[in-house]
């Protein structure tokens, strides 16, 4: 027989993945869709499992069918505890520790996959940013960084790993080497990532004392007396939900007091690192109005699961600030702060 256990859990973290992805339909009423495709993506995900992986090398004696995703980790616990050398148990196992918020449990986890399959480039990255999210600063320690530089060896092109790698540089007090690092990786990214990672290479620039990168962006003439330069620090909370890469963090201008409509915006991948942005008129979605004509405006950071520029449900905000212009000094945010 099949494995129960195994399947079911499969299910639960495709119908839990799946669900949350699509949950822009659910609310604009879609039910019947969004339900469609949720069930699609779960038959899919058993399907090729049966069809590609081998279900009966866990196979618990009487065990029943769980009931909830706790359960399933259980009964998944226990089936790896009597046959560890699956790879694949003990990553979905990890990946659900990781749905139900246990980081030290996902790391563990995450730890046995490792040692079963050391040369895996994405279980080696996903193996360190579980550990540093099971952190209390959410760092990467010395094993999370030897798993990031091996799997940088075994995969030289890998983006994820050279971004990582200038994150713990950062994090260690090497800003030259994490504007040398994201330098390099540059050249092999669009134009929107790129962008962000400038953004990034120039506070380590700054960080590190050196001047700016070659072919960056000048800094703001005389015209541009009104642009806003906002740093965004995520709180360590929140630190841990961008890891996946999944989030996308809005820095946005409006009139106090006026239409929600921004005056100026930016939209830049979440990341855990600080975000330095300058708003300007070239930010403004409407024509008809400028960050420039204003003598003061509204500041609001925004991490946004959808990717919308429309709040939804599970946003996370920051409490609006108004600052004069122009500014003297740039403005420092922290989302997710208490």
């Amino acid at each position: 027989m099949v494995n129960a256990l195994f399947l079911s859990l499969a299910g639960l973290l495709a119908a839990v993945a799946t669900g949350t992805a699509l949950w822009p339909l659910l609310r604009a009423g879609k039910r019947s869709l969004w339900g469609s495709l949720v069930a699609t993506m779960v038959a899919a995900t058993l399907g090729l499992y049966l069809w590609l992986g081998t279900p009966m090398a866990l196979q618990p004696a009487a065990a029943g069918a769980p009931q909830t995703l706790e359960q399933a980790v259980e009964q998944l616990q226990a089936a790896l505890d009597e046959r560890p050398g699956r790879t694949d148990g003990w990553v979905l196992l990890a990946r659900s520790q990781l749905e139900l918020g246990r980081t030290a449990e996902a790391a563990a986890a995450f730890e046995r996959a490792v040692q079963l399959e050391p040369d895996e480039p994405e279980l080696l990255l996903e193996a360190a940013q579980a550990r540093a999210r099971a952190h209390p600063q959410m760092h990467f320690d010395d094993t999370a960084l030897q798993w990031l530089q091996h799997a940088r060896t075994l995969a030289p092109d890998s983006e994820r790993a050279a971004w990582l790698i200038g994150i713990v540089q950062r994090q260690r007090g090497q800003p030259a080497d994490a504007a040398r690092t994201w330098e390099a990786l540059l050249p092999r990214l669009e134009a929107g990532a790129a962008t962000a990672l400038r953004e990034q290479i120039a506070a380590a620039r700054a960080d590190a004392g050196l001047p700016p990168m070659a072919g960056a962006t000048p800094p703001p003439t005389a015209d541009a007396a009104r642009t806003l330069t906002v740093q965004v620090t995520l709180a360590p909370a929140l630190q841990a939900r961008v890891v996946a890469g999944k989030d996308t963090l809005f820095v946005l201008a409006r009139i106090p007091g006026g239409p929600p409509m921004p005056v100026a915006v930016q939209r830049h991948p979440a990341t855990p690192a600080p975000l330095t942005v300058t708003l300007g008129d070239g930010d403004s979605p409407m024509p008809t109005q400028k960050l420039s004509a204003l003598d003061q405006v509204e500041v609001v950071a925004r991490l946004s699961a959808s990717g919308t520029a429309m709040r939804q449900a599970g946003d996370v905000e920051s409490v609006p600030v108004t600052v004069a212009l122009p500014a003297g000094k740039p403005l420092h945010i922290t989302l997710g702060q208490p």
